[in-house]
């Protein structure tokens, strides 16, 4: 990530880090801000969706260098076997991501059937 001016205050930095993606950043982050918030999808998978499917090592490295990490959920994005890899932020953060929600959304699943269970 290079230097900039944080004029504008978060805005700002949001406009300025924008203009600063390469093509293949703007493509990686457009598909990895699509997966469902709970979902998975794997780094050959992204690499399938913007159309270059033997670039999964580049989208891990695009996502590494991730600037919007609450707006392009990159924590989402795991190896082809399943096991999280890498994370800018730690592996042991992207783990508890992770385990957070799916728990989370085991919950709302949960809320649903009892909302509509009663009892007569």
């Amino acid at each position: 990530m290079s230097e900039c001016k944080l004029t504008g205050g978060w805005f700002g930095y949001i406009r300025q880090m924008a203009k600063e993606l390469t093509r293949f950043e703007e493509k990686v982050y457009t598909v990895v801000k699509k997966i469902p918030f709970g979902e998975t999808r794997t780094y050959k998978w992204v690499a399938e969706k913007i159309g270059s499917p033997n670039a999964s090592k580049a989208v891990g490295n695009a996502l590494n260098k991730n600037p919007f990490p609450i707006i392009v959920p990159c924590h989402r994005v795991v190896n082809s076997s399943g096991y999280p890899g890498k994370y800018a932020f730690g592996s042991g953060l992207k783990k508890k991501l992770l385990a957070s929600e799916k728990a989370t959304k085991c919950c709302q699943k949960y809320r649903k059937k009892l909302k509509n269970w009663s009892v007569n």
